[in-house]
């Protein structure tokens, strides 16, 4: 089997919790979240990057259709791109997701998921086939659930700690 990987970032979201922010230029820790996010997948062999351009250089950009058509058609657009037997997913807004989470992911060998220490699925936290990813994904992807298109492709779960479980969601996640 090929180890080889593509990540997905979605970073297209409306961070309409957080004031219409956008997330990805959010600082935690000093960094924005989309440097996380792009440090975590760093062992991809290409990154694909859904939502707005940033000057970054060695990243593959996209956009979902229609912007704002939430993280199902982020995904489409993304894995539209993708050219690995295997791809990480994972939403910029996880500033806890380091390269050592991914390894663990990756190193199952097959679908794999975070997830949290209360038993619940981060559906964008995860490694999947490619092919099944792809096939799974619904013809008009717009406003779908995540849990909804990839549960079916039933995942290894690998447990992960609370500051890699937690995201950025309002402004109280920022103070945490």
């Amino acid at each position: 089997m090929d180890d080889a990987w593509d990540a997905v970032v979605l970073a297209g979201g409306r961070g309409s919790r957080l004031g219409g922010v956008d997330k990805a230029a959010v600082e935690v820790g000093g960094r924005t979240l989309l440097d996380h996010a792009l440090d975590a997948v760093r062992g991809a062999r290409r990154i694909v990057v859904v939502g707005p351009r940033r000057p970054v250089p060695g990243i593959v950009w996209t956009r979902e259709e229609p912007p704002g058509g939430g993280p199902v058609a982020g995904l489409a657009a993304g894995i539209a791109l993708v050219t690995a037997p295997r791809v990480v997913v994972l939403a910029v807004d996880q500033p806890g997701v380091t390269a050592a989470t991914v390894a663990r992911l990756v190193a199952v060998g097959q679908s794999a998921v975070l997830v949290d220490r209360d038993g619940r699925e981060q559906w964008l936290t995860g490694v999947w086939r490619t092919d099944d990813l792809r096939a799974a994904l619904p013809a008009d992807p717009r406003d779908r659930s995540v849990r909804s298109v990839v549960a079916a492709l039933l995942p290894v779960r690998v447990a992960g700690s609370p500051e890699e479980t937690s995201d950025v969601d309002t402004p109280g996640d920022l103070g945490r």
